[in-house]
């Protein structure tokens, strides 16, 4: 679903990706694990457009997004939604306004059909009565569960997660986590999470990506990356302070 090719980006002196090459199968959850501060946000940034490489290449569905003009690129981006770290809910309006917002804005349906996708889609995450609500009237778990009802809203090919975890409990952490999947199940879209959630991830995802200076180190299932031989990987998952993370070797 998503492909990318020898992608190198600089911010100045700060070589964020360096050569990354990278598949996302369609239909499946992906996991994009890594230290912190090594791209994985701006990665997720040049798979919709919202970044452009100093080098390489970007296939969404097959094909190119580099150098589209801009309403070729927003067609590409109505395949995506986005699922952020906090939500990214208006403060200012209910968590009914919010879901409503982007059926208002981007389809012709009518009052009572959108009362009713909303319903429903507040359902499907297990959410009930908490239409009239502002965000600030809910707890974080229930914030993570309204963003990603309202990713799903206008039925995306592809949703983007960047670390939806950050700041639950384990146990809230784990029920959204399962979310994810039990959601991702039911609809079919390709899932790629950015995440830090060691070893929890590897519960949800079909497979796993190690971001490490500006390259993918190693692409493969849960299991595979659990058992890797790479010191990097290794560590990483360990979480030990001994190994080359710490001491700047690769």
């Amino acid at each position: 679903m998503i492909e990318l090719r020898d992608l190198h980006k600089a911010f100045g002196s700060q070589v964020v990706l360096n050569g990354l090459n990278l598949r996302i199968p369609a239909g499946q959850i992906t996991a994009i694990i890594g230290p912190s501060g090594e791209g994985k946000s701006v990665l997720l940034k040049h798979m919709i457009g919202l970044l452009t490489p100093d080098q390489g290449e970007v296939l969404v569905d097959g094909s190119s997004i580099l150098g589209l003009r801009r309403s070729q690129l927003n067609q590409v981006r109505e395949k995506f939604a986005m699922v952020f770290q906090n939500a990214a809910l208006f403060d200012s309006m209910t968590v009914y306004e919010n879901m409503a917002f982007p059926l208002e804005e981007k389809t012709s349906l009518s009052r009572d059909e959108i009362s009713s996708r909303v319903d429903t889609a507040l359902r499907e995450v297990g959410l009930k009565e908490v239409n009239r609500k502002f965000p600030d009237q809910l707890s974080g778990g229930m914030k993570k569960r309204v963003g990603l009802a309202r990713a799903l809203l206008l039925e995306p090919q592809i949703v983007l997660f960047d670390e939806p975890t950050t700041g639950l409990d384990p146990v809230i952490r784990r029920s959204i986590h399962q979310l994810i999947k039990e959601t991702q199940a039911k609809f079919g879209f390709t899932a790629v999470i950015v995440s830090h959630d060691i070893p929890d991830i590897f519960d949800v995802a079909h497979q796993v990506a190690m971001l490490y200076r500006g390259e993918i180190l190693q692409f493969g299932p849960p299991d595979e990356l659990q058992h890797s031989e790479h010191p990097v990987v290794r560590q990483f998952i360990s979480g030990s302070l001994d190994g080359p993370i710490n001491s700047g070797v690769a």
